[in-house]
C-alpha cells in the first residue's frame, strides 16, 4: 500500500475521513502519505480535537501570528507556543466551530479578558488565511463576519449552525453574505423573543435543501406569556419547498395529562402539520412533536399530499391514519420508523386502519428495510394482507412491533402465526425482530422458532417481556443455547 500514487491515497483516505484512528495512523507511514492525509484532516481539524490534543491545534495555530502579536500577548500572560509549521495548515481549512475553538482558545489563559484578546487575533487570523469557508458553526458569541475578508470567505458557506441567542443584527448580516447554504441547523435557546434574524437569513437562501430545528430550552415560564417562535419560521420555509428534502424537527413538549390532543389548548402546534403539506420533495422527514391534531380539514388535506421522494420517514408520535396517508405514495420508502401509533378508541376504525396500513406498505413501499408496525388484530384479513407484504417486502433487514391493540385471549394465537409467517415469508435480508410487551411468546412457540430460523443469517431479537426472567431461567437459557448455535447474533429483554 505504501506504494500506491496520491491520487488513489487520497480517495481511499476521503471514504475514511470518520475513521479518525486509521487517519492519524497515515501520519507515521512516510511523507507522501502524510501529505496527503494532512490537507484532509485539516479540512475540519476541529472534529478531531481530541486526536490532535488541543495543545497542538492551539500552539499550531499561535505559531500563525506574527511576532509583535505575539509579543503582545505574552506581556498579556497569554501562553505563547512557538512551533515550527511543516505544512500551511490553515490553507487547508474549510471549518470555523466556534465551541471548539473557544475550548482551544481557553489553553491560552483562564481571565476572561485575555480570551477576549486571543479571540480577537485567532478568529481574525481564520478569517484571512482560511481560503473558504464551507462549514461554519456559531453557537457562541464571538462575531466573526463584521471583519473585511468575511464577504470574500463566507459566501460560499455551505452549512450553518446557529442559536436564537446571536443578535438579530448577526443573522442580519450573514443573511447579505451567505445565500447559498444548503444546510441550516438552528439550536433554539431563547423562550423568551423570536428572533427574527434567522427568518431573513432563511428567506434569503437560494439553494436551501437540509433543515433542523432543535429546541434546547427549560420551560421556566407560561407558554401565554412568550412569543411564538416557530410560525415565522415555518412560514418562511414553505418558499423552499422546490429545494428542501432533508427536514428534522425535534420540538420542547411535555405530557402531563390523559388526552394526548388537549396539550394543544397550552400552545398551537399546528404550524407544524401544516407546513408539512407543502414539504412534497422531502427525501428525509424527522418529528419529533406532540401528536398532530385528527381533524377533517387536515386529514383531508393530508389525504391529497404525495411524498413521492420520501425515503426516510422518522416519527415520534402519530396518527395510524395519518402516517397511512403520508407514505401511501412513497414507492422510494426505505425506513419508517416510529416510536407510538395512535389511534381512536373506537376498535373497528383501529381495525380498518391496521388493515389499511399493512395494504399501504405491501402495494407501495416493496423497497423498505427498517418497518415499525402496530400490533395488529388476530384477523384472517390482517394475517393474509401481512403474509403478503413479507412476500413482496424482500429487502426488510429490520421488523419493529409495537403495542397498539391487544385482543385478550387470542394473545397465544396471534403469536403462533406472527413466528410460522416469519419462518415462511420472511426475507432472508431480515436481521432484526423487536417484540414488544403484547405479545405473548410461550417458550415452546419460541424454541420451535429458533429451531426453524437455523440456516438463515442470525438475527437480533429485542423484547419488552418481563416475563422472561423467570426463577428457572429457562428463557435465558434457551436464548443462550441459540447465540452459541449462531442463530440468534444479539439478544436484548
Amino acid at each position: 500500500m505504501p506504494k500506491l500514487n496520491k491520487d488513489i491515497l487520497f480517495l481511499l483516505f476521503e471514504e475514511l475521513q470518520d475513521n479518525s484512528k486509521f487517519l492519524f495512523s497515515c501520519l507515521m507511514v512516510n511523507r507522501k502519505w502524510c501529505e496527503t492525509v494532512i490537507p484532509i484532516l485539516w479540512r475540519n481539524p476541529w472534529r478531531y480535537s481530541i486526536n490532535y490534543k488541543k495543545i497542538s491545534l492551539y500552539s499550531i495555530i499561535i505559531s500563525y501570528l506574527s511576532n509583535d502579536i505575539k509579543e503582545f500577548l505574552t506581556k498579556k500572560g497569554i501562553l505563547i507556543l512557538n512551533q515550527s509549521l511543516t505544512f500551511d495548515y490553515l490553507s487547508f481549512c474549510r471549518n470555523i466551530d466556534i465551541k471548539v475553538i473557544d475550548d482551544i482558545i481557553s489553553i491560552g489563559s483562564s481571565l476572561v479578558y485575555n480570551r477576549f484578546l486571543l479571540q480577537e487575533e485567532i478568529y481574525s487570523l481564520l478569517i484571512k488565511k482560511c481560503p473558504e469557508i464551507k462549514y461554519l458553526n456559531i453557537c457562541g458569541t464571538y462575531e466573526i463576519v463584521y471583519p473585511p475578508e468575511a464577504k470574500v470567505r463566507l459566501e460560499s458557506l455551505c452549512e450553518l449552525t446557529c442559536d436564537t441567542l446571536i443578535d438579530t443584527r448577526y443573522f442580519y448580516r450573514l443573511a447579505q453574505i451567505c445565500q447559498q447554504i444548503q444546510r441550516i441547523i438552528i439550536i433554539n435557546k431563547n423562550l423568551v423573543k423570536v428572533n427574527h434574524g434567522t427568518t431573513k437569513l432563511i428567506e434569503f437562501q437560494k439553494n436551501l435543501k437540509y433543515f433542523k430545528w432543535v429546541d434546547e430550552f427549560k420551560e421556566d415560564y407560561y407558554w401565554e406569556l412568550l412569543e411564538d417562535p416557530y410560525t415565522e419560521i415555518f412560514n418562511v420555509l414553505k418558499k423552499h419547498t422546490n429545494t428542501l428534502n432533508h427536514f428534522d424537527i425535534n420540538l420542547h413538549y411535555e405530557y402531563s395529562i390523559t388526552d394526548y390532543y388537549d396539550i394543544y389548548d397550552d400552545f398551537d402546534y399546528t404550524f407544524l402539520q401544516y407546513a408539512l403539506l407543502e414539504f412534497h420533495n422531502l427525501k428525509i422527514l424527522e418529528i419529533n412533536s406532540p401528536i398532530f391534531l385528527n381533524n377533517d380539514n387536515f386529514n383531508k388535506k393530508l389525504e391529497m399530499v404525495a411524498y413521492r421522494n420520501l425515503e426516510i420517514l422518522k416519527i415520534d408520535f402519530i396518527d395510524i391514519y395519518q402516517v397511512n396517508c403520508m407514505v401511501k405514495n412513497s414507492l422510494c420508502l426505505r425506513e419508517l420508523r416510529i416510536n407510538e401509533f395512535h389511534w381512536n378508541d373506537d376498535d373497528d376504525n383501529f381495525y380498518n386502519d391496521s388493515l389499511n396500513f399493512i395494504r399501504t406498505i405491501c402495494e407501495n413501499c416493496y423497497l423498505i428495510e427498517y418497518l415499525t408496525i402496530p400490533v395488529f388484530p388476530s384477523s384472517e384479513n390482517h394475517f393474509i394482507e401481512f403474509e403478503k407484504l413479507l412476500k413482496k417486502c424482500q429487502k426488510l433487514r429490520s421488523l419493529n412491533f409495537k403495542e397498539a391493540y391487544y385482543e385478550a385471549g387470542r394473545d397465544l394465537e396471534f403469536e403462533d402465526y406472527l413466528l410460522n409467517v416469519l419462518i415462511r415469508e420472511a426475507s432472508a435480508n431480515l436481521r432484526e425482530i423487536r417484540i414488544p410487551y403484547d405479545i405473548m411468546l410461550s417458550l415452546k412457540t419460541l424454541e420451535t422458532f429458533l429451531e426453524k430460523w437455523k440456516g438463515r443469517p442470525a438475527v437480533s431479537l429485542y423484547f419488552n417481556n418481563t416475563y422472561f426472567y423467570q426463577k428457572d431461567n429457562s428463557y435465558m437459557k434457551l436464548f443462550d443455547k441459540y447465540k452459541i448455535e449462531k442463530v440468534i447474533k444479539d439478544i436484548n429483554v
